[in-house]
């Protein structure tokens, strides 16, 4: 399964539409979004994917309510500050990044086959042990000007980076 890895929309439209678009054009059957979504109207064109989305909170999303319910209404499903899944057969962890203590404790104890995770808006894709770390950077380019996500096929275990915005 091609797996899409998103965080840190930020309310930037354009570049979440492309952000849907290349991942319904890569056959994406799921997506994570690590959260930093924003404000409710950015849930909509998330709608627009193929395949459902399941996210988590980030430290910039205040109207957690509203969000839910956008989410839900655009077919989605945002779980709360962290989830923990099944993907695939592959344990996954799923979350913002905010609390660094928690992130380097999920990678580090080798429970999780994928930790991914956002907040720092700097794209990266490394192992440590046997759990693959995915950050898949920023969508809304905000901070790195690069905005990016991140596609991992569960078949091959290969994780890659994929720079949007060269429209």
């Amino acid at each position: 399964m091609i797996v899409g890895v998103i965080s840190d929309t930020h309310d930037r439209i354009p570049l979440i539409i492309e952000a849907v678009e290349r991942l319904n054009a890569e056959g994406a059957g799921l997506i994570l979004h690590c959260g930093d979504y924003c404000a409710p109207f950015a849930m909509k064109p998330l709608g627009k994917l193929n395949a459902r989305m399941i996210g988590v909170y980030g430290n910039n999303d205040a109207e957690k309510e509203l969000l839910k319910e956008a989410a839900l209404k655009a077919g989605n499903e945002i779980k709360g500050g962290f989830a923990r899944l099944i993907v695939d057969g592959w344990k996954v962890a799923l979350l913002h990044g905010e609390d660094s203590d928690l992130l380097s404790s999920l990678i580090e104890c080798g429970y999780f086959d994928l930790v991914a995770y956002g907040h720092t808006h700097e794209a990266e894709v490394r192992t440590v042990g046997r759990t693959l770390v995915v950050n898949p950077g920023e969508v809304c380019g905000y901070l790195t000007n690069e905005p990016s996500l991140a596609l991992l096929n569960t078949k091959t275990e290969e994780a890659k980076l994929v720079k949007i915005g060269r429209r």
